[in-house]
């Protein structure tokens, strides 16, 4: 069965670092793309981090500078190191992957279950 499984949520302090990671597992042929995305309380999940093999990541603005994505292709696995948190960062912190499972099928997006993170002031 693939699924998604993230690690590492927590609360903290704000100012503190946090590292997130997760990891696809199951039938997997090849995955595209990898991604994080939250969703702050009472809003709409966003996307904020990307990173696709062989190019470099993509963040929205409030990330650059704080977060960094990276990702394992060999264990199908990205990484979040996030710095300097702020209580605006708490969140629901969802990985996503596009993926496919074999070399004919399409590309499809998987989810993982999400991972709290909350930073107090």
């Amino acid at each position: 069965q693939l699924q998604l499984l993230e690690s590492g949520g927590g609360l903290l302090q704000a100012g503190g670092p946090l590292s997130l990671s997760c990891a696809a597992s199951g039938n997997i042929f090849d995955i595209f793309v990898m991604a994080w995305y939250r969703q702050p309380p009472g809003k709409q999940r966003e996307l904020f981090a990307t990173i696709i093999s062989g190019s470099s990541p993509d963040y929205a603005d409030y990330a650059k500078g704080r977060f960094t994505i990276s990702r394992d292709s060999a264990k199908n696995t990205v990484y979040l190191q996030m710095d300097a948190l702020k209580p605006e960062d708490t969140a629901v912190y969802y990985c996503n992957s596009n993926l496919r499972v074999s070399r004919l099928a399409p590309y499809k997006d998987y989810w993982g279950r999400g991972t709290q993170v909350a930073v107090s002031s």
